[in-house]
């Protein structure tokens, strides 16, 4: 099958028809531009207009209409199938020709009259060439469609009585001008078409199509994709083209191995991991269309002691499902948990990125060999893990670290949504790292004018603190410890609900793209994965 032959035609056609609605403005607009202007040089020359300059309005006037018609009607208005746009394609090419072919014909008594209709059609068929894709062929065909007429009308004023130039020079003139607009538009068409090609199959993996970027870890860039045949949002996560190497792709695959090894409904769900024809490495996972807690706070402030409870239980589900099956996150953070609306339940918690995993009770130094982009060096240790967010432990020995780590990660997170402030602050990541090892945070209640329960503030402390063993023993034991933090009222349901309400209007709606979809590798996809 060829690789093109799987363009998605609903899509396609979505495309076209854009194009086709900014091309039959350009036109519209300008021709009106140009009745206008002969109008007004007619009124101020009288002398210059045409005899059958009537005529010529008449039948400018009725292509006008049609032109608008199709533009307001079936254009902006409906929806199309492809072979009506096709169609409505040749009728623009048909129907420019024909009036001025036309115009042209009627106008000879001003000489100037001709060769403008000739050149305002070569700029229409060299406009139409760039902005509304199309194959070299189907191009070419349309601009001679275009210049058809003009061939009819050079023919009948070589033989008859206009002889501005004499018969044969007027008509082989015109087929000169003809063929040296239709090469042009031609080989226009067909270098553009075939760039859009190729980004449009450079924004395809497998059977998902990319449509816009949005984020970037330490290892990849995560994008919003959308199966072709499913239609499903997918976000897919692609191992950074400077990043590829035996380490590093070894890593990638290690954490979409661990993540599938994950079924937690607060755990964002792998569905697929691949490898391109053009070598690049992919996964794919749920899309969350929701917001990380990161922006959340950021654009939102502090949030409610309710909310906050909430969203750590649904952590702690996360991650000690994650401790069970012998893996430690390392990088737990507020811009790593999305809070999203799932079946008309509210503030669901998603954990992501497990690209900093460790294996508990392994000591792999391939993990210790290989720096993310939230690494910190210092006396030759790697320190991964994202600074704000670090546990003492993870500073002072990184090669021997256990479930506790993820712990203290959790509790600086609920400190921030508390607060909106980090436990610690500083001007470089290494001063950062030094608070965690020597300081102590400022209870949060003393931070912010949100209520915050003693027994909250008491279990976010005792989650930061210094020495492991005063932290609690697991996530299981802390996410029971927040179920007996009593309510305050200041959030719940219907809150949630109204909230994700307003939230969800606030929101651009997506732009379409046209789509291409290429072959996955399966002879490397089944050697890598």
């Amino acid at each position: 099958m060829d690789r093109w032959s799987t363009l998605s035609v609903e899509e396609s056609r979505r495309y076209l028809q854009a194009r086709l609605i900014v091309f039959s403005s350009l036109m519209f607009w300008s021709f009106v531009a140009f009745l206008a202007y002969i109008s007004i040089l007619y009124v101020v020359y009288p002398s210059l207009e045409p005899k059958h300059n009537r005529i010529i309005l008449i039948g400018a006037g009725c292509g006008l209409t049609l032109l608008a018609v199709s533009w307001r009607l079936v254009l902006v208005r409906g929806t199309p199938t492809l072979a009506v746009l096709n169609w409505i394609d040749a009728f623009y090419a048909l129907g420019t020709g024909t009036c001025f072919a036309f115009g042209a014909y009627l106008a000879t008594d001003l000489k100037p009259a001709p060769y403008s209709c000739l050149l305002f059609t070569a700029l229409m068929a060299l406009t139409r060439a760039i902005m509304v894709p199309s194959s070299g062929k189907r191009t070419a065909f349309l601009a001679l469609l275009a210049f058809a007429p003009f061939l009819v009308a050079g023919a009948g004023l070589a033989l008859g009585e206009w002889k501005d130039l004499p018969g044969p020079a007027i008509f082989f003139s015109l087929v000169l001008v003809c063929a040296v607009v239709v090469s042009l538009a031609t080989t226009g068409s067909k270098i553009l078409y075939g760039l859009r090609q190729r980004v449009s199959a450079a924004t395809q993996l497998g059977q998902y199509t990319l449509e816009r970027k949005i984020g970037e870890g330490g290892m990849g860039a995560v994008y919003l994709a959308r199966h072709v045949l499913l239609k499903r949002p997918t976000a897919i996560k692609l191992l950074l083209p400077d990043l590829v190497g035996a380490d590093t792709v070894d890593r990638f695959e290690r954490e979409v191995q661990h993540m599938s090894q994950l079924t937690h409904p607060n755990t964002v769900a792998v569905f697929d991991y691949g490898r391109s024809f053009d070598g690049v490495f992919y996964y794919a996972m749920e899309y969350l269309d929701g917001v990380d807690l990161e922006h959340l706070v950021h654009d939102f402030g502090p949030l409610p002691a309710d909310r906050v409870v909430s969203i750590l239980i649904q952590v702690c589900g996360a991650i000690n499902e994650a401790h069970a099956n012998g893996i430690i996150h390392r990088d737990i953070k507020p811009a790593n948990i999305i809070l999203c609306e799932r079946g008309r339940v509210a503030d669901v918690a998603k954990v992501v990125d497990y690209g900093l995993v460790k294996k508990i009770s392994t000591n792999d130094s391939r993990d210790q060999a290989m720096l993310s982009r939230t690494a910190l060096t210092i006396d030759s240790q790697t320190i991964l893990g994202t600074p704000g967010y670090l546990a003492p432990e993870a500073v002072r020995d990184p090669q021997n670290i256990g479930r506790s780590v993820d712990l203290y990660s959790i509790g600086a997170v609920g400190y921030y949504l508390l607060t909106g402030k980090r436990l610690f602050e500083g001007e470089t990541a290494m001063a950062i790292c030094v608070q965690h090892l020597t300081g102590t945070p400022v209870p949060p209640s003393q931070c912010t004018a949100t209520k915050i329960p003693a027994e909250l503030e008491a279990i976010i402390l005792s989650c930061v603190a210094q020495d492991a063993a005063d932290r609690p023993p697991d996530a299981a034991r802390l996410a029971r410890l927040l179920r007996e933090v009593p309510p305050t009222g200041d959030w719940d349901d219907a809150r949630a609900l109204a909230w994700w309400a307003e939230f969800e209007q606030r929101k651009a709606p997506p732009m379409a793209s046209a789509s291409l979809t290429i072959e996955i590798d399966l002879g490397q996809r089944n050697r890598t994965a």
